[in-house]
């Protein structure tokens, strides 16, 4: 399963990201969200993220909302907030600056966006 931005600006017009940068010190808690302009994300959206450093191959973290990738670790969690999906990095450390992608599945597409994770 990959996990593309799609260039189709009505699909880039259904989620959404409003965080572009989150500072916290090492050991802090950081959570990203993602929302949809079509309403409220639920489980039948999929939501899914990945994370991805300059120079390497993106990683997934999280799909299907909650469940998360073997080998990530526990302190990354993907619950929904509200009627957003949600990345919550509990713990979090220098090594977890990224970019963190948010997918949605929309009935018959998938969706993504980009948060820059700090």
């Amino acid at each position: 399963l990959a996990w593309l931005p799609l260039p189709t600006k009505t699909l880039i017009q259904e989620s959404s990201m409003s965080e572009t940068s989150l500072p916290t010190t090492p050991g802090g808690t950081v959570t990203l969200t993602c929302g949809s302009s079509t309403g409220a994300i639920t489980t039948s959206n999929y939501a899914g993220w990945v994370q991805q450093k300059p120079y390497q191959v993106s990683q997934g973290l999280i799909g299907s909302i909650s469940n998360r990738f073997p080998g990530v670790p526990a302190s990354f969690s993907g619950p929904l907030l509200g009627d957003k999906a949600s990345l919550t990095i509990t713990g979090a450390q220098t090594e977890d600056e990224a970019t963190y992608y948010c997918a949605l599945w929309f009935s018959n597409h998938f969706h993504s966006d980009i948060q820059m994770g700090k």
